[in-house]
Parts: C-alpha cells; structure tokens; sequence
C-alpha cells in the first residue's frame, strides 16, 4: 500500500507545482524569474528552495523506505535548496528538478515500498535532533506532510506575490474523478 500511496500522491503535486510555475510564466512573463527569490516571511526559504526540498522529499522518501541510503546526488538537491536564497536558479532549472524527480518516481517498481511498513526509520536533524518511526509512520508522519508543506508553501508564495492560481489549480488531478453530469450542469 505504500507504494499505491505515496508514488502516485508525489507524482500529481509535482505535476502541480510544475503547473504552477507555468502559470507564473504565462502571467508574469517578465517578473517569473524574480518570483523564484520570494519569500512568505524574511526567515523563510524562497520559492526556489521550496520547489527543490519538494522534489527532495518525494525521491528521499523512495530511499529511505527502501532501506537505502539517499543517494549523493539527491542530497545535493537539499543543499541547493538550502542555498537557494543565494542562487535560485531559473524557472526551467526550477521545472527540471521536477521533471528528473517525476522521472525517478515513474522507475519505482510496484510494491517497491511495501514492505516497509516496520523497517525502523531514524531521522536526525541539525541541532542534534533524532526522531525514531517505523517505516509506516514515516510515511505517515513525516514524509507527507514535509512535502506537502513545500508544495503549499510554493503555492502560498505565488499566489501572495499575485500569481492568479486556486483550488482548481492545486488539484487538477482530481477532474479525473469528476462525475460527467456535474460537467454537463456547469
């Protein structure tokens, strides 16, 4: 179930942000770039960095709960993020970390992650900070909601910085599920 779960969730909120952004670059041709170094609050990270720990989280996630180390070069995407504020990079740089993030989540074999619902999962923190879960409460207790709070987070900061972006925008997967009357009414 792990897999069915958090594959497919990573992949639309990615699919999302990237959708996003091209909103941004669709109304805001010539401030796009700029929007990359805003911030909600001044001790916050960019929208850059957002866009990269988003894509971070879903690939780590897959490592961890595999039992494997996360690999180099994806730590070095968490360290771009950090140091987006900076060097944000360009939108396109922005829409390739998700791109290559899309790309490794579609190479996750079914029931890769399945069987890590009691593999124990330590996660440490700077400032000396461990937590202890179970591969289940990982995915649970932190790997969802840590991405989900990058995507909405980017999200946030479009929409402050005039972005014209809502609801429909921040799911569009679900008019997959949309009844076709409810199409017909409208």
């Amino acid at each position: 179930m792990t897999t069915t779960l958090l594959v497919p969730t990573y992949q639309h909120m990615l699919q999302t942000l990237s959708g996003l952004l091209d909103k941004a670059q669709q109304q805001m041709p010539d401030r796009a770039e700029a929007l990359l170094a805003a911030r909600l609050a001044p001790d916050m990270f960019p929208l850059a960095a957002q866009v990269r720990f988003a894509a971070f989280q879903a690939q780590e996630a897959v490592f961890r709960l595999r039992g494997e180390r996360v690999a180099e070069w994806l730590d070095a995407i968490a360290a771009e993020g950090r140091n987006a504020g900076d060097a944000p990079g360009t939108i396109a740089d922005a829409k390739e970390r998700i791109d290559a993030a899309l790309s490794f989540l579609a190479n996750v074999s079914s029931g890769a992650l399945d069987a890590s619902t009691t593999l124990p999962i330590a996660i440490k923190l700077p400032g000396g900070m461990t937590f202890d879960m179970t591969g289940e409460q990982y995915a649970r207790d932190w790997a969802l909601p840590q991405f989900y709070f990058h995507v909405i987070t980017a999200y946030a900061i479009l929409r402050n910085r005039g972005v014209e972006i809502g609801k429909a925008d921040y799911v569009p997967h679900m008019f997959a599920y949309l009844r076709p009357e409810a199409v017909a009414a409208s």
